[in-house]
């Protein structure tokens, strides 16, 4: 009977973390892709990454279209700062094709990152800063 009772909830207990495994596995998306596939799924997330950038960026351009100086300026920054990601992206894989069977998924996932990483710094213009803040700059308050 207890080896019944031991057998029947050590089952259950296995068939449980299979179960969680393979939630897990799919919901990361993370279950046997070929490079191809996941060269794919990079390239569709960084799609949707530009694109959000250049939703944020627009709507900057709109919200701020009162100040012409602050509308050069940061016409010129979002310039400067894509000249920079493109050469921060050539440092990292100065050589195309040398860095095994991953580095599309790679160079466009850092491509991403740093797409996110300057979303984050012009959505400070959309969202504004608590008032008080005395270095504000061209950022409005909240």
């Amino acid at each position: 009977m207890k080896i019944k009772f031991i057998t029947t909830h050590l089952s259950a207990f296995i068939l449980g973390l299979f179960i969680t495994l393979g939630a897990t596995l799919i919901a990361n998306n993370s279950y046997g892709q070929s490079q191809s596939a996941m060269n794919i799924t990079a390239s569709n997330s960084y799609k949707n990454a530009d694109a959000e950038l250049n939703t944020v960026y627009n709507k900057i351009l709109k919200e701020y279209s009162g100040k012409p100086i602050f509308i050069k300026n940061i016409k010129t920054a979002q310039r400067l700062w894509l000249k920079l990601r493109d050469a921060d992206l050539a440092a990292r894989y100065p050589e195309k094709g040398k860095y095994g069977s991953t580095e599309a998924m790679c160079r466009i996932s850092y491509l991403e990152s740093m797409t996110r990483e300057r979303i984050k710094i012009l959505q400070v213009w959309l969202d504004g800063i608590p008032e008080g803040d005395v270095c504000s700059g061209s950022v409005k308050f909240q």
